[in-house]
């Protein structure tokens, strides 16, 4: 009987524990799910902006995008989603207000460019005004970039929260805080086991572990480090730090939201491409300004020491262009800032795949036939929750070594 441990309990962590464990080949009482950090989705998986998109995709990751989009709508009807996590359907817009970033295609993310380069070939004019709480400047224009009901809205947190609940429903085991410590062999060589510390009194305890599946955003090439210390190999795995502002407008409450949720991709004269997703439960996430330069911390829990008042300010002066309307200034309520790191990858791709055996040195071997094998899903840059729901289905097919419900060939380690 196979074992699976899973570190790294974010939304791809619980997402792949959620659809392994409905699986019949896998009891949910032998999945383990192991995060190390105290305070639950601190990172990009509780503090990301939530956006949804069907085929903003490049062509390798685009099957993934289509099925991941067509989860989070099935889990949302099945589950009273826009209720417990904030589900809505959202209207993709690109707003123009002077020269646009030099940057074409999906290349946009390293370049500060606007998503919208994700969404090329779908622009229409918009007759309206836009969404209630955005302010027009006098030339300005704003383009639908969004085609029927293709993109949509989610607090992250929230829905993080909903399947690590279900998880925890159905029997899989929950080890928080823990931190993995090491992994050990049987006497074929085989993996066998991997050995975690509680980070409240030390203890160490030994689970049984035939697959093992690293899901730990930007800290996954760090876990595997640890785990298999001899090993040459490290996941092609870099950070993106982005910071952000939720914040409340008068014109965007519980009225607003029967019309459906907006989010609009500009930018901005001192160098950046902001971005503005308004979310169920009155709120509005600004983000857009991102920084490769800035150190990842030893876990996630670090990312709050490192907050830039500057780039907060930045940030700040941007809503107030975009939300307050002249001689009002109670149009903005900022209700958090925050920093996050996302993994990204040097081909913008994520990565869904196994990692041979070879790779992982010091002798270990891993069960074939979908029994064992040491697997990695990261990389997702800014995109982490959109395909989240597919990378979990799809992962945990793949770790039982069945048919994938989207070609993910094209997401594997070269």
């Amino acid at each position: 009987m196979s074992s699976t441990v899973i570190i790294g309990a974010g939304i791809i962590g619980t997402a792949s524990a959620y659809y392994l464990s409905q699986s019949s080949h896998t009891r949910a009482e032998d999945i383990h799910l192991v995060e190390v950090t105290p305070e639950l989705f601190c990172s990009a998986s509780g503090n990301a902006g939530g956006f949804l998109a069907k085929d903003w995709f490049s062509p390798a990751v685009a099957p993934l995008g289509a099925l991941s989009f067509k989860l989070h709508k099935e889990l949302a009807d099945a589950n009273k989603g826009k209720e417990k996590w904030g589900y809505c359907t959202s209207t993709g817009t690109s707003l123009t207000q002077g020269s646009p970033r030099g940057a074409t295609g999906f290349d946009w993310l390293r370049h500060d460019a606007s998503r919208a380069e994700a969404a090329k070939g779908k622009h229409e004019y918009y007759e309206g005004q836009g969404p209630a709480w955005l302010v027009r400047t006098e030339g300005s224009n704003l383009d639908i970039i969004s085609e029927g009901n293709s993109v949509a809205q989610v607090d992250p947190r929230r829905l993080s929260q909903f399947l690590l609940g279900q998880c925890k429903a159905r029997g899989v085991q929950f080890h928080h805080p823990a931190r993995p410590v090491s992994v050990s062999k049987d006497l074929r060589d085989h993996l066998a086991s991997v050995r975690i510390q509680s980070a409240t009194d030390e203890s160490e305890t030994d689970i049984p572990c035939t697959r093992l599946l690293i899901t730990g955003g930007a800290w996954s090439p760090d876990i595997f480090r640890t785990l298999f210390p001899e090993s040459s190999f490290t996941p092609p795995i870099n950070s993106l730090a982005g910071h952000h502002l939720l914040v409340r407008s008068p014109r965007w409450s519980v009225p607003n939201e029967t019309l459906g949720c907006h989010s609009v991709f500009t930018t901005d004269d001192s160098g950046f491409s902001p971005e503005l997703f308004s979310r169920i439960g009155s709120e509005i996430y600004v983000a857009g300004l991102n920084d490769s330069s800035l150190r990842i911390p030893t876990t996630p829990a670090g990312a709050e020491a490192l907050v830039d008042e500057g780039s907060v300010e930045r940030l700040r002066k941007v809503a107030t262009r975009m939300m307050v309307r002249e001689g009002c200034p109670d149009d903005l309520e900022v209700i958090r800032t925050g920093l996050c790191f996302r993994p990204v990858t040097a081909s913008g791709r994520s990565i869904l795949d196994r990692i041979a055996d070879k790779k992982l040195s010091g002798g270990f071997k891993t069960l074939g036939g979908g029994e064992g094998g040491v697997w990695i899903a990261a990389g997702h840059g800014p995109w982490g929750i959109s395909l989240a729901l597919g990378t979990g289905k799809v992962m945990a097919e793949m770790m039982e070594g069945q048919p994938t419900s989207a070609d993910v060939s094209g997401l594997g380690m070269k």
